[in-house]
């Protein structure tokens, strides 16, 4: 993230601040503006400060600082340097609290008002920081560019998208209005609104977006995902020709078309568009991954398995794609290959709940029971046991002879489970028959 442009003491009494702000969590930059401060004085070392700052000097600027407010709590121009110090060295709870006492003192200070909403925005605290964007939007100097106007009304909608649509929706149309030419606002507004399941706001987003650049790519391709999660089949095969006429080189128009087609039922034509990707683009993650988890779907499984073999290698630090290639090999019975599998994800993600229990059953086929007994442990401190785990468990401690264990389990299994696993129910009360000590004293 950039800085904000440095502080500097060109005249007495003159704080002269600009900022260019790259903010990571909304992709917008903040471009440079000036701010003159009339105060009475400007202490000597607050000077010297700036002129530390002018030279990246960070260290130093702070060593003059620090006293400076120490001696002056209401120097509300030390406050800001002090802020401006603190966010070019990474430090945000600090920054924020400069800025802070600085606009405690002097309330309108456009950067440092706006500073303080970026900020806050950076640390999650959405609501402040609308508050101050707001605020920062009313403080504008007469001056400010048309572009700026529009870059901080852009700004105030990503903040506001989460927390109030409604209010983000008329930030972004208003940095449209000031920036006509600008297709971001309204893609941020069509994301936004189909987040939000408004199908129609989302469209006329879209199409705003192509009308200003019909090449457009994101708004293309939105539009394509918006059409095909409302089953809007014509209008969505319309917009991928549109795609394809535009971009007949990506391979992703392939991937899209395959994917249309596979709404419609046509699984031969998926396949077909989905190879001539892969031709195109061999290593292409999104292709590999659409086309075994579609003859995973079609309970193809012969097909799925080499699919994903080609996709963990071209994807290997991805838990998900381990873990589902370990299940389309559990499929196949293919145990020992899809326990590699299932380590693999868990070792990348601890937290995929559901391959735990994957695992246990695969070193159960493969007999390595204390394997199984490990995961499902595991498994107990993300999740409750189940009767599913319990069961297994169960048969886990059977079949290594610790028969205590394995009663122990067996119980719980039956207690969890109480009519809904017939077959498994009747298994488990034998082998209490069996392996319990009571009745095997009752068979004495």
């Amino acid at each position: 993230m950039a800085g904000e442009p440095k502080p500097n003491s060109l005249r007495r009494g003159a704080l002269l601040c600009a900022m260019m702000w790259a903010a990571c969590a909304f992709g917008q930059t903040v471009r440079h503006h000036r701010e003159v401060v009339q105060t009475d004085t400007v202490a000597p070392e607050v000077r010297q400060a700036e002129a530390a700052i002018e030279k990246q000097d960070y260290a130093t600027a702070e060593k003059l600082l620090l006293p400076a407010v120490a001696a002056n709590p209401k120097d509300s121009t030390a406050w800001y340097d002090l802020g401006y110090v603190y966010k070019a060295t990474k430090r945000r709870p600090e920054a924020i609290d400069a800025y802070t006492k600085c606009l405690a003192i002097k309330p309108d200070i456009y950067q440092a008002t706006l500073s303080l909403g970026l900020l806050l925005a950076q640390d999650g605290k959405d609501a402040e920081a609308a508050k101050y964007m707001k605020l920062a939007l009313k403080l504008m100097p007469p001056n400010t560019s048309a572009a700026d106007k529009a870059l901080n009304w852009k700004t105030l909608g990503e903040i506001e998208q989460k927390s109030d649509p409604a209010d983000a929706a008329v930030a972004f149309r208003k940095a449209s209005e000031l920036a006509p030419n600008d297709i971001e606002p309204h893609l941020l507004a069509a994301r936004m609104l189909s987040t939000n399941k408004d199908v129609a706001g989302a469209e006329k987003e879209y199409k705003a977006a192509l009308a200003i650049d019909q090449h457009a790519k994101d708004a293309l391709t939105g539009l394509i995902d918006l059409y095909r999660d409302n089953n809007r089949v014509e209008e969505g095969q319309a917009a991928l020709r549109e795609y394809a006429k535009q971009y007949p080189d990506d391979p992703k128009i392939h991937l899209l078309v395959g994917q249309s087609l596979l709404k419609t039922g046509d699984t031969g034509g998926a396949v077909a568009e989905f190879d001539a990707g892969l031709k195109q683009s061999p290593g292409d993650v999104n292709l590999l991954h659409e086309v075994a988890a579609m003859y995973a779907s079609l309970k193809k499984f012969d097909e799925a398995a080499p699919r994903y073999a080609d996709l963990v290698k071209a994807a290997p630090n991805d838990p998900e794609y381990h873990y589902q290639y370990g299940v389309v090999l559990m499929q196949l019975h293919r145990f020992p290959e899809a326990q590699e599998q299932l380590i693999s994800a868990l070792k990348q993600n601890g937290r995929l709940v559901d391959a735990y229990g994957d695992l246990a059953v695969a070193a159960s086929e493969n007999k390595q029971y204390p394997l199984a007994i490990n995961v499902l442990d595991a498994r107990s401190k993300l999740v409750p046991d189940t009767a599913a785990t319990y069961f297994l468990r169960a048969t886990a401690y059977d079949n290594l002879k610790a028969f205590p264990q394995a009663c122990e389990n067996y119980h719980k299994f039956l207690d969890a489970s109480n009519g809904k696993d017939p077959d498994n129910e009747w298994k488990a009360r034998h082998r209490l028959i069996a392996i319990e000590p009571q009745n095997a004293k009752k068979k004495k």
